[in-house]
C-alpha cells in the first residue's frame, strides 16, 4: 500500500483479526517485534492490568511524568472516538498523518510475520507493533502500557515492564479469563516480570493470592494499597476532589483531582506509587504532583458533555465499574432525577448492570451502538422490564433518539417541582460512551 490515507490504514487494520478473537499466543508479536528490533526494549515501561481503571490510571501516570520533564509514550485501548487515541506521545494522540507514518513503518515486517506463521497479526497485536516502534522511533523516556486484555497472553506483554501495576480485579471478560476473580488474576499477574516493581490495588482474596505468588515466583517487589500507599483523606469538591496521599517516599497533600469518584482518587494513588516505584521510591515534589494532578482529564469517564440538562458519559461495561460510576454520581451530583442511557455489548452482564443501576435511576432509556457486538436495545429493554417494571423502561433503538428521550424524561411532568435539577447518564459499554460523546460535540458546535 504505497502512500496510504488515513481511511485506508483504518480499513486495513478493521480487515484483521478482531481484539475479540484470540489465540494465547505471542509469537506473533514477538516475531515482528524481533524484526523491528525489539523497540519496546528500548525504554522504560510502566505497564496496566486490572478489570477497571487502566485507562484513568495510565493518563495520570502520564501525566506525572511528563510534569517531571519526561518525554512519554502511553498506549490505550479500546478508542472511544478515534484509532488514533490508542498511541500518544506526551499526552497526545498521533496525528492522522503521523499514524498512517507509523502503520508504514511496520507494515513490510508484518507482511513477513503474516506469511510465516499459521495465523496472520491480529489488529491489536499490529497496533501494539505500531506503538512500540513510534515510542522507539520518537525517541520516549518512559512507555505506560496499558494491556488489552487479561496479560499473560496479552500482546503487550513482549515488553518487561519495570512497574508492574494491577487495578482492581473483578469479572469482566469471563468467557476468556475466567469467571472467579483467582482465576482472572492468574493471567492478569503474567506481567509481574522478574525484579519488576508491582504496584497492587487492594483485590479480592483470591486475587491478592495469585498476585502475591507471582510476586515471590519471579522476585518482583510488592507495593500493597493500604500498607505502601493509598489515600489518607479525600475531601468531594466543585468539579473534582482535593486528596491526601501517602505515597511510597512521602505524604502528598492538598492535591485537587478534577475527576469524580473514590474510584477516580484511589487511580490516582496507582499513579503516584508507580511514578515513584519507577524512581526508586524517591519522594517527588508535591508542587509537581498537584500540577499533574490539577491537570488531568479522563475522556468518557464521567464526563460532563452537556449542561442543561447535564450528561455524563461514563464507559463503565462491568458490574464493578458501574457500582463505582454511580457511586460516583450520587456523591458529586444531586439529579432529580437521573436518567440512564444504557447500550452495552451482548458478551457482558447485561442483567447484573441493571441490577447495580436500578436503586440509582429513575428511568432507563435502552439503546445499542453502532457495533455488530452490541446488544440489542429490544432485548436489553426486556431485560431491563424485569429489574425496573415496564413504566420505568423506555425503548430507542437509535442512539441520538436515546438521548433525546433521556433529555426530555429528565423534565418530565411527573417529577414536578424537580424540573431542572435532571440529569442523565450514558453508559453501558466504551463504544456506548465514545459515540454519545461524538454525538454531544458536535450538538454542541453546531
Amino acid at each position: 500500500m504505497s502512500n496510504p490515507t488515513y481511511a485506508e490504514v483504518e480499513q486495513a487494520l478493521l480487515a484483521r483479526w478482531p481484539e475479540t478473537r484470540l489465540e494465547p499466543s505471542l509469537d506473533r508479536i514477538g516475531a515482528l517485534c524481533r524484526l523491528m528490533g525489539d523497540p519496546q526494549q528500548s525504554y522504560p515501561v510502566v505497564q496496566l492490568t486490572g478489570t477497571n481503571g487502566k485507562t484513568s490510571t495510565g493518563r495520570m501516570i502520564d501525566a506525572l511524568l511528563r510534569a517531571r520533564g519526561l518525554r512519554t509514550g502511553r498506549f490505550t485501548s479500546p478508542h472511544l472516538v478515534s484509532m488514533t487515541e490508542r498511541i500518544s506521545i506526551d499526552g497526545e494522540p498521533l496525528s492522522p498523518e503521523l499514524f498512517v507514518e507509523a502503520f508504514a513503518d511496520v507494515a513490510a515486517y508484518a507482511q513477513v510475520v503474516d506469511d510465516s506463521q499459521p495465523h496472520p497479526l491480529s489488529f491489536f497485536e499490529l497496533m501494539v507493533g505500531m506503538a512500540y516502534q513510534a515510542f522507539a522511533d520518537t525517541p520516549v523516556d518512559v512507555a505506560v502500557v496499558e494491556v488489552g486484555m487479561g496479560g499473560r497472553w496479552d500482546a503487550t506483554n513482549v515488553a518487561d515492564a519495570q512497574v508492574a501495576v494491577v487495578t482492581p480485579i473483578a469479572v469482566d471478560h469471563a468467557r476468556y479469563l475466567g469467571d472467579a476473580p483467582g482465576d482472572i488474576a492468574v493471567e492478569k499477574a503474567g506481567i509481574i516480570k522478574p525484579g519488576a516493581q508491582v504496584v497492587m490495588a487492594a483485590q479480592p482474596e483470591d486475587a491478592a493470592a495469585e498476585i502475591v505468588a507471582r510476586a515471590v515466583e519471579v522476585g518482583a517487589t510488592l507495593l500493597r494499597e493500604g500498607a505502601d500507599f493509598g489515600i489518607e483523606e479525600r475531601v468531594p469538591g466543585l468539579g473534582g476532589q482535593v486528596l491526601r496521599l501517602h505515597g511510597l517516599g512521602a505524604t502528598y497533600d492538598e492535591v485537587f483531582l478534577p475527576l469524580f469518584g473514590e474510584h477516580q482518587a484511589r487511580n490516582a494513588s496507582y499513579a503516584l506509587a508507580a511514578v515513584e516505584a519507577l524512581t526508586g521510591g524517591k519522594e517527588l515534589d508535591v508542587e509537581l504532583v498537584r500540577e499533574a494532578f490539577g491537570q488531568v482529564t479522563s475522556p468518557g469517564r464521567l464526563e460532563v458533555v452537556r449542561r442543561s440538562p447535564t450528561v455524563l458519559v461514563d464507559a463503565a461495561h462491568n458490574p464493578a465499574g458501574m457500582e463505582a460510576s454511580l457511586a460516583a454520581v450520587q456523591e458529586a451530583f444531586a439529579f432529580t432525577p437521573l436518567v440512564a442511557v444504557l447500550g452495552v455489548m451482548a458478551d457482558k452482564e447485561a442483567d447484573e448492570m441493571l441490577a447495580v443501576l436500578e436503586p440509582v435511576a429513575a428511568e432507563v432509556v435502552c439503546t445499542q451502538n453502532t457495533s455488530d457486538r452490541s446488544l440489542p436495545a429490544e432485548e436489553l429493554a426486556d431485560l431491563a422490564e424485569g429489574i425496573f417494571g415496564a413504566d420505568r423502561v423506555h425503548r430507542a433503538p437509535r442512539l441520538p433518539d436515546a438521548l433525546e428521550t433521556a433529555v426530555r424524561l429528565t423534565e418530565s411532568a411527573r417529577y414536578g417541582d424537580a424540573v431542572g435539577t435532571g440529569g442523565v447518564l450514558v453508559t453501558g459499554s466504551v463504544v456506548t460512551a465514545g459515540e454519545a460523546r461524538l454525538l454531544l460535540s458536535r450538538e454542541e458546535t453546531d
